[in-house]
Order: structure tokens, then sequence, then C-alpha cells
């Protein structure tokens, strides 16, 4: 019985030894393995690696590797090929991104390699999509149309009242680029329903001249 349990130890031990020396613990070693069950990691596995004096990556599968930098920081890559070109893309730290999510992230990353599309080119043209949404909203295209209108003050000032009454309160805040017909619509049609068709007719002849503003400074582009 002791001789069994012995040879039961030894065989346990050996299957560790050989988890340890696997090529899938330690620093990726340019191979893209499949997913492959007796290897995929735990959240066991993720809690328990440790800093090490060197940067070393514990491989997941299709990519997704646990990097453990000295300073103890745990954070996903997604190693990819594009064009022959193997590159890293940073998919967040863990425990904040946990296994799941990240498999999810490599997931979604890997979709967009496949399309021929680089995921950090991507997330990069996302970032500035953002910013310029952020400063191109309907709202500051219509203050800078409202300021190369050669009006009286008077006038200014009236239609400003009108677009801050009717129009900016439903797609102010929205990028100009993403409004649709229908934002417009709902927006003439309760001002109609409120008993103000003239106001609707301003608010549309308005919404038309910031439109075509932002068309011509190629903020938005007309939809046929």
């Amino acid at each position: 019985m002791h001789e069994i349990a012995a040879a039961c130890t030894k065989k346990r031990l050996h299957r560790c030894i050989r988890f340890l020396d696997s090529p899938r613990l330690g620093v990726y070693d340019g191979n893209f393995p499949e997913r492959d069950s007796a290897w995929m990691l735990t959240d066991a596995h993720c809690r328990a690696a440790k800093p090490k004096a060197k940067l070393y990556r514990i491989n997941d599968a299709r990519g997704l590797y646990l990097e453990v930098k000295p300073n103890g920081v745990r954070a996903w890559r997604y190693r990819f090929k594009l064009s022959g070109k193997a590159s890293w893309f940073a998919l967040g730290d863990y425990p904040s991104i946990s296994l799941a999510n990240a498999r999810e992230k490599c997931d979604e990353a890997r979709r967009l390699v496949r399309q021929g599309i680089s995921p950090v080119q991507n997330r990069q043209l996302e970032k500035i999509t953002r910013e310029l949404d952020a400063s191109n909203t309907f709202e500051s295209v219509a203050s800078e149309w409202l300021a190369l209108k050669d009006w009286e003050p008077v006038t200014k000032t009236r239609r400003l009242g009108m677009l801050k009454r009717v129009v900016f309160p439903s797609i102010g805040k929205l990028p100009v680029r993403t409004i649709k017909p229908a934002h417009v619509l709902d927006i003439l049609n309760r001002t109609v329903r409120r008993g103000a068709p003239s106001v609707a007719a301003e608010a549309k002849r308005t919404m038309s001249a910031v439109f075509e503003l932002a068309v011509a400074t190629l903020r938005a582009v007309v939809v046929n």
C-alpha cells in the first residue's frame, strides 16, 4: 500500500515538473497554440503567479498570455501575427480584468485579426473617434454656426434661446455624425404637438443649416 502511494506521489510530482518545464509557462516562445483544456489557465493559476527578477508570461491559449512583471503587476496580453509581423496587444490588468473577461477580449481581438485589422491600430482609431465626437457635438457645431452668422445680437440671442429650449435637450450632447433623421423628426413632432408649428419650422431650418456646416467641414456625412 505504501509503495502504491509513493508511486502515485511520484507520478503527481512528475506531472508538476512537466507543467513547470512546459513552454506554456514562461517567456513567449513564438508559437500560437490552439485551446487545450489540459493546459488552460484557471483563476487559481493567475492568483498564484508571483513576480520574478525578470518579466515572464504564462500561456492560456490562442495567443492569450498573463504577463507577470517584476513589480508584481499581472497584465493580460494577446499575441497576434498580421502581415507576417508579430505584435502584442494589451487587454488590461488582472484581477481587474478577470480570466473569463480576458478570453472574451482576446476573442474580439482575434476576430479583428481574421479581418486583417490590427487590434492595436483599431484601438487608436477608436480613441481618436471618441475625442472627435466629444468635441463635435451638435451643440458645439450649432454654436459655431451661430457665431458665423452676421446677425444682430438680439437675433442671435433669440435663435440660441430656441435651440436651448427645443433642440439641445434632445440632441445637443450627441456627436453630430451620429444624429439620425428620427432624432430630428421626434423634435419637430413634439414641438408641433405642443401647439408651436412656427417654432418647429424655425427649428427645422436651424438644424438643417447646422448639419450643412457639419457636412461641409467633414464632421458628418450625407446618408442617402
